[in-house]
């Protein structure tokens, strides 16, 4: 004979069972998280979440493309350039990147396209004069 759930009462599938007794013996208390909320919770899905979560946790960096490593070296070779403690080190320090530049538009770098061309020496001499008189 089948028994039949009472009107009212509310309906428990095997598995909120499962769960429910697994809690009452403390199974999950010492779970990461636990009565914490979810990070990111309401943002977007992002199919590479876990992928992204675990360079963060590892401390890893993703390596970036050629010409888009060329492009951020780029732009810390100017910020140093401009400030530099003497023009000669600004110049060495751009014309040292102006090579690798030159380097890449010749050879062609793997990545979006470099959209780049040598920085200006005299431009940027004449610039780091103006500010460290």
């Amino acid at each position: 004979m089948t028994q039949r759930k009472p009107i009212g009462m509310p309906f428990e599938s095997w598995i909120d069972r499962q769960i429910r007794e697994a809690e009452e013996r403390g199974e999950f208390d010492d779970l990461p998280g636990k009565g914490k909320p979810l990070p990111d919770q309401g943002k977007p899905l992002d199919e590479n979440w876990w992928v992204k979560q675990k360079i963060e946790s590892e401390g890893l960096a993703m390596p970036l493309p050629p010409s888009l490593q060329l492009r951020k070296d780029a732009e810390t070779a100017l910020a140093e350039a401009r400030g530099a403690r003497s023009e000669a080190e600004a110049r060495r320090i751009i014309e040292e990147i102006n090579q690798r530049i030159r380097e890449a538009i010749r050879t062609g770098l793997s990545g979006p396209p470099l959209n780049m061309m040598p920085f200006d020496v005299e431009a940027i001499a004449a610039d780091w004069r103006r500010t460290h008189r």
